[in-house]
């Protein structure tokens, strides 16, 4: 059997894991507009992923290199690699890129698509995962919330002629999110730090080949930068990829998703208070509107939480 076929089990500790994800990668947008002062965007993405695998396979070393409970067919090596490239090196390059060419607005909505995304392949893929149209109608107000908070430059247009391309690019990194998610979940029982540790040193192979192909050999960066580049790796890659291994291995994919709403949230409340930019009018309405669609898609979730507290 290869297929994860116990139904998700959404806990306090669930809530718990998949609010700290979305306050740890709103975050992370701060991070890295400073560690692209000092390096390109390809070798930042390669050094990321470097040192969270480097720390990962450490530490799963340290416990003994474990990693599935039985042995695993090809069909299942098969996937473990198509999950390591789907999870991180394909959708970092792909955002890389077509960031060039679209407005942040529209990138922010890709991503905050991939719980939309996740519904029809979860609800045809994943036991348990079944879609509903109270589940869907959440999902969908949260999405709108999210457009709400983004505002006009959601879908504006930038007249680049590249910029179709640069839309598609966004769209489908968004995609591998949802994909690798859902892959992630069909998974047999695994360790869960060993299951971290491989997937990023997969997409750590394909983000370094990437960078040197692209733009040569890596460049020489301050003493500053490196700092930065280790905490992007030690916090938001390493850490924040073990969190969301364990939330889709015990709550499920479409939980994990809710994730995708809390980000530009996030981003918009500490670039307020660190960088002191304006809170946009919208905020209240917008938070409002994703609260709500959140509710609403995890009301049977939510329910069986506070009966146990």
């Amino acid at each position: 059997m290869t297929k994860n076929e116990n139904p998700p089990e959404i806990t306090a500790q669930s809530w718990v894991m998949v609010g700290a994800l979305g306050l740890i990668w709103g975050a992370t947008f701060m991070v890295i507009e400073l560690a692209l002062e000092g390096i390109t965007p390809f070798w930042l993405a390669a050094a990321r992923i470097g040192f969270a695998t480097l720390l990962m396979i450490a530490f799963w070393g340290f416990r003994g290199f474990k990693l599935f409970a039985e042995p695993i067919g090809k069909q299942v090596f098969s996937r473990l690699i198509i999950i390591g490239a789907l999870s991180s090196a394909i959708p970092f390059m792909l955002l890389s890129w077509g960031q060039q060419f679209v407005t942040s607005g529209f990138a922010g909505v890709s991503m905050a698509g991939v719980a939309l995304m996740v519904l029809p392949l979860a609800h045809f893929l994943v036991p348990g995962e079944r879609l509903t149209l109270r589940k869907t109608f959440g999902f969908v107000i949260g999405f709108v919330g999210v457009v709400v908070l983004i505002g006009g430059q959601a879908f504006e247009t930038t007249g680049e002629f590249w910029e179709p391309f640069g839309r598609l690019a966004c769209l489908s990194a968004a995609a591998c999110y949802a994909l690798s998610s859902v892959q992630m979940r069909l998974l047999p029982e695994v360790d869960s730090i060993g299951l971290n540790a491989v997937t990023l040193l997969i997409g750590a192979v394909i983000v370094i080949a990437a960078a040197w192909a692209v733009e040569g050999p890596p460049p020489s960066v301050s003493r500053n930068t490196l700092f930065v580049l280790l905490f992007l790796g030690l916090v938001p890659t390493a850490g924040a990829s073990l969190l969301r291994v364990l939330v889709i291995r015990t709550a499920g994919p479409v939980f994990m998703s809710l994730v995708n709403y809390q980000v530009p949230v996030w981003s918009v409340v500490l670039g307020a208070l660190i960088l002191s930019e304006p809170l946009p009018p919208s905020l209240l309405t917008a938070l409002a509107l994703i609260l709500c669609g959140v509710g609403l898609s995890q009301y049977g979730a939510l329910s069986r939480l506070f009966r146990r507290l």
